[in-house]
């Protein structure tokens, strides 16, 4: 049973090849890059060949909610045929490096309707991106904020690219942005899990070294 995803990659890593036959263009993106021009819909489709992006909205107040993270293997935005006012205020951003092939929609949609395989793992994609908003809509909402905390790592911990471990690199603030708590909160929490010896800290990283005892104080749709 697939659990909830806030980093997503490799979903779409076994239609490289078939990416590659297909008209694209390559493009490479520096750290800090937008992949589109905030305030407008996005126009193109990408396949992260490395590298990866960190997708999130700009509140008009001022705070920023971080929606989700696209590393290698995966395809970011969505292939879908209608604009939603709503993506106006996200924002899609290289957090490293990357490089990707980039397709129009019509390119895309091309590719969808013409390959039975690739269009259904659309829909699978949707479908996992669609349970990330349900289970914080429905769970997190009201969990309190250190069951918050431990459900973010522990997923963030198992959903880590291949080979990166059990090292998160992430910020204080960055934990708070994806749960909407303030870095009181947050540092609380952290300082419960040191204590407990379950994470250790470093600037701008957390390094969860008890996996097991982790999950033991998360809630049961996260595990």
């Amino acid at each position: 049973m697939l659990k909830p995803r806030y980093f997503f990659a490799e979903d779409f890593k076994a239609f490289y090849d078939y990416f590659l036959s297909q008209p694209h263009l390559k493009k490479s993106f520096q750290k800090g890059d937008y992949l589109w021009k905030p305030g407008q819909p996005y126009e193109k489709i990408h396949y992260i060949i490395s590298g990866a992006a960190i997708h999130f909205a700009d509140h008009e107040m001022g705070r920023r909610k971080i929606i989700s993270f696209h590393g290698a293997g995966t395809v970011f935005p969505g292939y879908r045929q209608h604009d939603y006012k709503i993506e106006l205020s996200l924002i899609t951003m290289a957090l490293t490096d990357m490089r990707v092939l980039e397709f129009t929609k019509e390119q895309f949609q091309n590719m969808f309707q013409s390959n039975t395989m690739l269009s259904e793992q659309v829909v699978n994609w949707y479908s996992m991106y669609i349970n990330r908003f349900l289970f914080e809509t429905i769970h997190q909402e009201y969990n309190p904020s250190l069951i918050k905390i431990c459900n973010l790592l522990y997923l963030l911990t198992i959903n880590q690219p291949t080979g990166v471990g059990s090292v998160i690199d992430m910020t204080q603030e960055e934990l708070g942005e994806i749960l909407g708590l303030s870095r009181i909160q947050i540092t609380r929490g952290l300082s419960a899990l040191r204590r407990q010896s379950i994470i250790s800290t470093a600037r701008g990283r957390v390094s969860v070294i008890n996996l097991s005892a982790l999950a033991e104080l998360c809630s049961s749709e996260a595990i």
